[in-house]
């Protein structure tokens, strides 16, 4: 049964990291930990099972409980009213509609939509097209389209297939990873009110809001939440030169996490916060020397975070 979702308003949303403990089960505690600390950041709302979460890690329980543990965390710590976006791309219609239909009773409010692409050979735009609908009519909350050609199999969706797909009453916004500007001044333009248009990464997070776009969902705000958050405040004010120095910093930061991927960002939080580094295998801890360089890599922007996280408190 379709229920009302809090409100998915413009701003900075993080695609959260997921967190294990040595033997590689989930540690929710932890889950639950940077949820918390993510919330009293100031950012607009939280990710989970997206791809920063290891989501093809994942069973479909410790995809719930994930979820679950998160909302929990969110509305425990005065962050009732954010949104929660839960990813529930798979490579088949069907499997899509359950995982959505699990996201929603795991207190999830929208789910973000890869495109399928495992038999991209055997897909024409028509189909694609006919997929995201058949989620979107299926799913009982919203759903936001992921365009990430990095994970699908290099399948790039046009402005045209995004805005053909933004008329379906349930698909409500897009994160484009693809960081193709062009491509999102026209969809934020052309879409239908209400619409969010999202850069999938906090490098172009002024480039987006020029454009016309919502704000930004980028995994570096695992990091520096405060930093990007500040990006986004100093350009909504006016402050545009302010906001040009502080997205270099966060452009800088953010170059080593698209480098190392959720590994380096992990690994950061571990340095700097004091957790979450263990990844799933195949994938695993950089090597000592690595961790060092991660840390001393990211310096400068946690700099940035500690004095932002000292105003606010």
């Amino acid at each position: 049964m379709a229920r009302t979702p809090r409100p998915l308003t413009p701003g900075i949303y993080v695609p959260t990291v997921a967190f294990f403990s040595p033997n590689e089960d989930l540690d929710i505690p932890t889950v639950e930990q940077h949820a918390a600390y993510l919330a009293r950041s100031g950012v607009t709302g939280l990710v989970v099972q997206g791809s920063n979460g290891e989501a093809v890690h994942l069973s479909r329980e410790e995809r719930n409980e994930i979820t679950a543990a998160t909302r929990r965390a969110l509305d425990a710590h005065g962050a009732a009213s954010k949104p929660l976006i839960v990813g529930t791309g798979a490579t088949s219609t069907r499997e899509t509609i359950k995982l959505c239909q699990d996201a929603a009773a795991a207190g999830g409010d929208y789910v973000l939509v890869l495109p399928p692409s495992y038999y991209k050979s055997l897909l024409t735009t028509q189909t694609i097209r006919e997929h995201f609908e058949l989620v979107a009519a299926a799913s009982p909350v919203p759903v936001l389209i992921y365009n990430f050609p990095g994970a699908s199999s290099g399948l790039d969706l046009s402005s045209d297939d995004i805005l053909a797909l933004a008329a379906h009453p349930n698909i409500v916004g897009v994160k484009l990873t693809c960081g193709n500007t062009g491509k999102l001044a026209r969809v934020a333009a052309q879409a239908k009110p209400g619409f969010l248009t999202f850069g999938g990464s906090a490098d172009f997070t002024l480039q987006t809001l020029v454009a016309g776009g919502a704000g930004v969902i980028g995994g570096v705000a695992n990091l520096i939440p405060r930093a990007c958050v500040r990006v986004f405040d100093l350009y909504r004010a006016g402050q545009v030169e302010d906001a040009q120095h502080l997205q270099a910093v966060v452009a800088r930061a953010d170059w080593h996490a698209i480098q190392g991927g959720f590994v380096a960002v992990k690994s950061a939080l571990q340095s700097y916060r004091g957790y979450g580094a263990l990844p799933r295998r195949p994938c695993v801890v950089p090597a000592a020397e690595q961790v060092t360089a991660l840390k001393e890599s990211f310096a400068e922007s946690m700099e940035l975070e500690r004095q932002l996280e000292k105003q606010q408190a």
